[in-house]
């Protein structure tokens, strides 16, 4: 019985290791497109007119920041990850299980916060949308032209006057003459979507914490078993000599 627990550890430990690996290249994937993301919105021709301009557009700016930041952490978290799993380092493993850790309680953190001011978030984005829909009124710049369009299909809505709008109706979704009939105005969807989805959103969060937390399992399992096999003394092997022929006789 004992040889067979053993094997099962054995299994369970490549399971975990495997499962380390995958979520830690998957997690640097995560980690390296917010980083480019983060880049392009700070340095692309289209989006850096945002940090010169002073009109209500911090929210931008912050939210930049904490892409490139997150994305950095991200990628770092993995890499030790993958040291830790890949070379059985038990110190690896430990900063991996310290800095996944404190991701698990902002990443919950973020979720309820997000789920209890709900309203104020979908506030501060009606009123990024209107920033920007005055300073594209007033400048016509591609940059505001591409913010609004994003708005506008990732809302499914149409500027601020929905189906009579005539300002920004180059960046409204495509479609057909009475598709664009129905667009509503992007202040209400905005406000729509959060007061409808926010109960989504909090899934979505606790669902990448569940992750992170089976990921922090795994990394306990391994530096388990590492622990044990430093710990363990050697195999010896008993050898005994053969009986001798006299004995034999």
């Amino acid at each position: 019985m004992s040889e067979i627990n053993r094997f099962a550890m054995d299994g369970c430990t490549q399971m975990c290791r495997v499962f380390l690996i995958l979520f830690n290249f998957l997690f640097a994937l995560v980690g390296f497109g917010l980083v480019a993301l983060g880049m392009w919105l700070r340095f692309g021709a289209e989006t850096r007119g945002f940090f010169d301009i002073d009109m209500k557009t911090t929210q931008f700016n912050i939210g930049v920041m904490v892409l490139v930041v997150t994305g950095v952490l991200m990628l770092l978290v993995a890499i030790i990850g993958d040291c830790g799993a890949c070379n059985n380092s038990k110190s690896a493993l430990g900063v991996f299980s310290g800095l996944l850790t404190v991701l698990i309680i902002i990443e919950i953190t973020a979720g309820v916060m997000a789920f209890m001011w709900s309203d104020r978030v979908s506030d501060e984005l009606v009123n990024f949308y209107a920033t920007i829909y005055a300073q594209y009124v007033n400048t016509q710049s591609s940059a505001q032209a591409v913010t609004l369009e994003f708005f506008n299909n990732a809302f499914d809505c149409c500027g601020v006057g929905g189906p009579i709008e005539v300002i920004v109706r180059n960046t409204c979704p495509k479609g057909s003459f009475l598709e664009q009939l129905t667009y509503s105005s992007c202040p209400g969807a905005i406000k729509d979507v959060f007061n409808s989805k926010a109960q989504l959103v909090l899934g979505g969060f606790l669902g990448t914490a569940g992750i992170m937390t089976l990921a922090l399992v795994c990394s306990c399992v391994l530096q388990r078993h590492v622990s044990v096999s430093h710990a363990s003394p050697p195999a010896y092997v008993l050898l005994t000599s053969p009986p001798s022929a006299a004995r034999m006789i």
